[in-house]
């Protein structure tokens, strides 16, 4: 089993762009059996199977955190800065201890607490945890924050690649913009989009995502549905008709008719064989779906 930690300046239940992903990605990995924690200055356990490990100091709004950046956006390194990395890098050693993966969202490529940027890459240097730098944005290359930045140490940590870590940005625009200014090949860099969760986003009840599942519905290109009952007066053949023509061009085209067998009218049972049939002779077995036939109430 996989133990990975990832780490950002707060997480769910806090609202925000990273942290949902991360939020994501923690579930997703504990559903693939491995075994998950998340590290963040702010935020609490949200899914009983991944703990939530506070850690003050990572907290982008922490008031030491923000002192020190005030003085660092100043283009001054505040005199107590070596001495909060330290003891920040023993946190997270500790916290740390028996992770494989460290994977850090953002923090290392942003500079709203550069003593967290610092820490990791003092834990870089050595073999344990295998640390995976995660860029959503890009501090160097954002105009808002170039007033912020400064030549030297630890600004500059923000536009170096590290050795022996891994890269990864959300797409192939950031992949080149983080290339260009590590001034490395893109190739090296992993491009991962975040992804969406298709069932919570269209809300889809428990039901309809195992025929979604079962039916392979979320390849589909185009997916036509047709919610009406099976009657002939429904001019379903036409449907069927329509998808062959449609296979020729979009392989991927696939039909759902969603409705029951009318009630009253035994002739829809022959009406249904008469379709069963074209879907043969069409050869459309595996395009066009009755959920009917998937429901014994129907």
């Amino acid at each position: 089993m996989t133990r990975i930690a990832l780490l950002h300046y707060s997480a769910p239940p806090i609202v925000g762009g990273v942290e949902s992903v991360l939020g994501q990605h923690a579930r997703l990995m504990a559903d693939a059996g491995h075994q998950v924690q998340i590290v963040a200055g702010r935020g609490e356990q949200t899914e009983p199977r991944i703990p939530f490990i506070h850690l003050p100091m990572a907290d982008s709004r922490h008031p030491g955190v923000l002192a020190i950046k005030a003085e660092l956006d100043a283009g001054r390194v505040p005199p107590g800065f070596a001495e909060l990395v330290n003891r920040l890098t023993a946190d997270l050693g500790q916290v740390l201890e028996g992770v494989d993966f460290l994977i850090a969202h953002n923090v290392c490529s942003l500079n709203k607490n550069l003593v967290l940027t610092a820490a990791i890459r003092n834990l870089a240097n050595h073999d344990q945890p295998c640390v995976i730098l995660w860029h959503h944005d890009l501090a160097w290359t954002t105009s808002r924050y170039r007033s912020e930045l400064h030549a030297g140490y630890p600004w500059d940590l923000l536009r170096q690649a590290w050795p022996g870590v891994r890269q990864v940005t959300i797409s192939a625009m950031r992949q080149q913009e983080l290339a260009d200014l590590f001034q490395i090949d893109r190739n090296d860099i992993a491009v991962v989009p975040n992804g969406v969760d298709s069932a919570r986003f269209h809300k889809l009840e428990e039901q309809t995502r195992d025929y979604v599942k079962t039916l392979g519905l979320l390849a589909a290109s185009p997916l036509l549905l047709l919610p009406v009952r099976i009657t002939p007066r429904k001019n379903i053949e036409l449907a069927l008709r329509v998808c062959a023509k449609l296979i020729q061009h979009f392989p991927g085209t696939k039909l759902v008719v969603t409705g029951p067998l009318g009630p009253h009218n035994p002739a829809n049972v022959k009406y249904f064989e008469k379709l069963d049939a074209l879907r043969k002779e069409l050869k459309l077995d595996n395009v066009v779906h009755f959920l009917a036939e998937f429901m014994p109430a129907y």
